[in-house]
């Protein structure tokens, strides 16, 4: 018999059995023979009880299921999601209590066959509630996408997570070949990972998500359960020198080509350090108005962007300026300009060369800047954190 939660099963007793009748009276007798008669025909049937109970529509998803068993013990037990997932779970002892090793996912329908020991299947169903509050995370880089090497994955979350570790421990980055990759949060909604190093060329990344249901703030709950996987192209690592104002682009090992740079004047000085491609544009829009520099500069069709920090710093081409700067003067507003031409189609000046052999994830480190090293968090450059100090900002 399977009865919901609270509920009492039937006891067979007898009214009139108590074994308290008057021995002196003549039906003494009779009444003993009815008693044991009552005693020898009782058969207990193994009652099942789940948790949550039988037929209950919107049951929660923040603890286990658990499913006993009185006047028996219990056989198997299997329980069964419509969206195709199961729960494990473990016996106690004497094997009259089971309790699955994770909760039940939120809005799915459950089915639990419970089957006691030399008795029938017994089966039960519930369906878990749908949380009032959820989030996600999105990441960097895309799914399938190949990235340079200092590509870090980066995980901007659409709620504040209070809960760091167990946002943390539902999200895993493997590799392929095998390194350590550890995660660092910049705020309470960004999480990034990478490893000690710039990624092997060639690397496999797998970004497994495991935030389905769980907790981030209080009543807040993740809703993803997938995997994506990245890949690595070759490497390619750039560095300006502005002292020199010469960027010197290595590509595997190898230099691929030196170019003529400007960089940040006396009053707009490039930040240094060591900084990633976020962003690509053949052609884009910069207006200074956007990085508090007021009306000094809006220029409609810079060629070949890219993105270095948040704040505003790409390196890119520029055709306004005259070639003689490039190589001799630090002219720019704060980023780093190379000689190119006007409609971003011409393929023999050194901006369209420099992008054309770029791509997201690729690293460009600025050196003798005569500006302080740019924040971790300012674009997708964690690289300028120490390992001990990256790994300080894990949760775990």
């Amino acid at each position: 018999m399977l009865v919901a939660l609270g509920a009492v099963p039937a006891v067979g007793i007898l009214a009139g059995c108590s074994g308290s009748a008057d021995a002196s009276e003549g039906t003494g007798a009779k009444a003993g023979a009815t008693a044991g008669a009552s005693t020898k025909a009782e058969v207990k049937t193994p009652t099942v009880t789940v948790t949550p109970a039988d037929g209950t529509k919107k049951a929660g998803f923040t603890s286990p299921v658990e499913v006993t068993v009185s006047d028996g013990t219990l056989a198997s037990v299997e329980v069964s999601g419509n969206d195709g997932s199961t729960l494990a779970g473990s016996f106690n002892d004497a094997r009259t209590k089971w309790t699955s090793t994770k909760n039940p996912y939120s809005g799915t329908k459950y089915t639990v066959t419970a089957t006691p020991k030399g008795a029938a299947a017994q089966s039960a169903s519930f369906v878990t509630k749908q949380p009032s509050d959820t989030f996600v995370g999105y990441f960097t880089p895309e799914a399938n996408s190949t990235s340079g090497v200092g590509m870090p994955v980066s995980i901007n979350f659409t709620e504040a997570v209070k809960d760091r570790a167990a946002v943390e421990k539902a999200i895993t980055v493997t590799t392929e070949p095998a390194v350590e990759v550890v995660g660092h949060w910049f705020s309470d909604t960004r999480l990034d990972f990478r490893p000690e190093e710039y990624w092997a060329a060639g690397t496999k990344i797998t970004l497994s998500l495991r935030l389905k249901d769980v907790e981030g703030t209080d009543g807040v709950y993740g809703t993803q359960s997938k995997d994506v996987t990245f890949h690595i192209g070759r490497r390619q690592v750039s560095t300006v020198d502005l002292a020199k104002k010469t960027m010197t682009v290595e590509r595997d090992g190898s230099t691929l080509a030196t170019y003529p740079v400007s960089g940040g004047d006396a009053d707009h000085t490039t930040w240094s350090g060591i900084m990633v491609i976020s962003e690509r544009f053949k052609q884009t829009r910069m207006e200074s108005s956007t990085v508090g520099l007021g009306d000094e500069y809006d220029i409609s069709d810079v060629p070949h962007a890219q993105r270095l920090t948040t704040s505003g710093t790409f390196i890119h081409g520029n055709y306004w300026a005259s070639t003689s700067v490039f190589g001799s003067t630090n002219t720019s507003h704060g980023c780093v300009g190379l000689h190119d031409a006007k409609g971003a189609n011409d393929g023999s000046v050194p901006g369209y060369k420099f992008y054309a052999s770029s791509m997201l994830g690729d690293v460009v480190i600025v050196k003798n800047s005569g500006e302080k090293t740019v924040e971790p968090s300012n674009g997708l450059n964690g690289w300028n954190l120490s390992w001990a100090d990256w790994k300080a900002g894990s949760a775990l």
